[in-house]
């Protein structure tokens, strides 16, 4: 480039860094954050700026990149995790998190969060104590369990399982039950992780108890039950009920482990809805072990939750997996609080917000509808505002394939496309997330908690501003 040619350039005219550092606007970062950072922001709103100087775009002046450096310094120190409304009608819903957790689960994270806690010290003898004796008591209260074990998720809780009990033998599975959930979590791959040798048995439909006792060796050390919990099987279908799995499996002295997955500890048909296998049930008519999530039904942190005989699980405690799979102080204070509502069942709905949002009667999530359509009919000239029938599901896993009835309101103003406007709620704040269908933008209220109304309110104000 030639010395005219260079004079001419228009990125010459860009402010220095140590002018653009002066400006008003960034003072108040220098409180919080480190020169160093502040300058890398700068740089980096320079360089952009330089990316896109032409001979006929007036470019930035030194305020105007402070400020767009004062955005970016404002996006780094922003979580990446936000609040969010969920307007899907999936009440468990990976994505955002599961199951919320009831008001006081989170008291108590936020207390032991504060300070140091007696995680693994027994206040009694002042001595070193186990954190898995921690909920001990409550699932032997609850559902009369002889041991307990809790790790990080249910599928580090079968990983485990497969490794201590059954690295290099065999293990019995029923070909319809060979299951992928979320995340690509494929039983048979896990298995093979873990040393396990996976022998199916029946076909996809149809499982009888003879196929699993013919399967039997002297390698066999599980029969394992893996609930299909994200898809079901109607129509000309067989499975082997699980006592007569337990049955089998006493008289040849194998172990039955039954993967529940979605944690119901007893049965919900009280409230209508459908039937569920439980944990109780499991426990009760005599399996060695039952796993399942603490952040699904059971509503309270992401967890996975070993109950059983007490041999078995002492053999899982003294596995090294053990030591890399442990929960931490945050889950275990949020899970015992959790657990201490089921002291009470009969008042779940009330307390437990998984609970709530399965059992809001129908009418009510329709009148929670109507009367925001009502609220919101005036504040814009809208394309699409109708209250809609909707079906809500649970999700993670459980009731596959059953649908809740519920409400949700189709909604978007004239000036924009519905995945426009969705873009618009979901990048709000708080953020918004629906659904599209049929062109059409919709918010299920199941999944909107009655709390959430004005701030519902206030994000499709924000997001219809200019």
């Amino acid at each position: 480039m030639s010395d005219e040619q260079n004079r001419k350039d228009p990125r010459r005219q860009l402010p220095s860094v140590d002018t653009v550092l002066q400006q008003d606007c960034l003072s108040p970062f220098h409180k919080n954050v480190a020169p160093d950072f502040i300058t890398q922001a700068v740089r980096i709103v320079l360089e952009r700026e330089r990316e896109r100087a032409t001979d006929s775009r007036a470019l930035a002046k030194a305020d105007k990149i402070a400020e767009m450096a004062a955005a970016e310094l404002r996006l780094w120190m922003q979580s990446k995790l936000q609040p969010m409304i969920n307007g899907t009608g999936v009440i468990l819903h990976t994505g955002l998190g599961r199951a919320p957790m009831p008001k006081e689960a989170q008291e108590a994270v936020a207390q032991v969060a504060q300070g140091y806690c007696s995680l693994e010290i027994n206040l009694k003898s002042g001595r070193r104590g186990e954190r898995q004796d921690l909920l001990l008591d409550d699932f032997e209260r609850l559902l009369g369990a002889e041991a307990a074990l809790v790790v990080n998720n249910n599928a580090a809780g079968v990983f485990l399982v497969l490794s201590a009990l059954a690295s290099r033998k065999e293990v019995i599975v029923s070909r319809g039950q060979l299951i992928e959930i979320g995340g690509s979590f494929r039983l048979p791959e896990i298995m093979k992780r873990s040393g396990a040798k996976l022998v199916e048995v029946g076909t996809t439909n149809k499982t009888r108890l003879a196929d699993f006792a013919e399967a039997i060796t002297p390698k066999t050390a599980l029969i394992l039950r893996a609930y299909p919990s994200n898809f079901k099987i109607e129509g000309f279908s067989e499975s082997v009920p699980l006592t007569d799995l337990v049955a089998l499996g006493k008289e040849h002295g194998i172990p039955v482990v039954d993967d529940l997955g979605g944690g119901l500890l007893w049965s919900w048909q009280k409230w209508d809805l459908p039937e569920e296998p439980t944990v109780s049930e499991s426990l009760e008519v005599g399996v060695d072990l039952v796993l399942f999530s603490g952040d699904k039904v059971l509503g309270g942190p992401q967890a996975g939750i070993i109950l059983g005989k007490r041999e078995l699980i002492a053999k899982l405690r003294r596995h090294p997996l053990l030591r890399v799979l442990r929960p931490d102080k945050l889950q275990l204070a949020a899970l015992s609080a959790t657990l201490k509502l089921f002291f009470d069942r009969d008042r779940l709905p009330e307390r437990l917000p998984t609970f709530e949002r399965l059992t809001e009667l129908t009418e009510s999530v329709q009148q929670r509808v109507s009367d925001f359509k009502h609220r919101i009919e005036n504040w814009t000239d809208w394309a699409d505002l109708e209250a809609v029938k909707s079906f809500a599901q649970t999700g993670s896993g459980t009731l596959p394939a059953e649908k809740l009835p519920s409400a949700a309101l189709a909604f978007c103003p004239r000036a924009y496309r519905p995945h426009q406007w969705a873009r618009r709620l979901r990048l709000g704040t708080p953020a918004v997330l629906g659904f599209l269908k049929d062109d059409r933008f919709l918010i299920d209220f199941r999944t909107i908690f009655p709390r959430q109304t004005e701030s519902l309110g206030n994000a499709v104000k924000a997001a219809l501003k200019k």
